[in-house]
């Protein structure tokens, strides 16, 4: 897994110690996809709710071969989407939230699978 290294510093050139010191200059600014995507997020997070309900919340984890048959959820809904049907017939929502949700899976489980090879020492 490829590691990032931050220098822990203050964005203001203050020493840590310094009252009002907080030594987060370069790191990930997490709320810049929080806040640029919240519509989007909310979309896809409304496919996640609606898949919980159906199924169980979070079960698609242990779905057996999930990388590839999330990566497969996600092409049909890109197909659909190109062949002029945007919206899910079985949820009424976006394809391309669905296909995000899934894209959003398929991540999940590379991560897993590049965790999994530095535990065993190969990545």
């Amino acid at each position: 897994m490829t590691q990032v290294q931050w220098i822990d510093k203050d964005p203001n050139g203050k020493d840590q110690h310094e009252s009002g010191a907080k030594l987060d200059d370069g790191k990930i600014k997490a709320g810049l996809v929080v806040g640029g995507f919240a519509k989007a997020l909310l979309e896809v997070s409304k496919v996640g709710t609606f898949g919980a309900l159906k199924y169980t919340p979070d079960g698609w984890k242990e779905v057996p071969n999930g990388l590839n048959r999330y990566n497969d959820a996600k092409y049909r809904h890109m197909l659909l989407e190109a062949s002029g049907e945007y919206y899910d017939q079985e949820t009424g929502l976006l394809h391309a939230a669905h296909e995000a949700w899934n894209a959003l899976a398929k991540l999940h489980f590379l991560l897993e699978e590049d965790d999994d090879d530095d535990h065993l020492g190969i990545g």
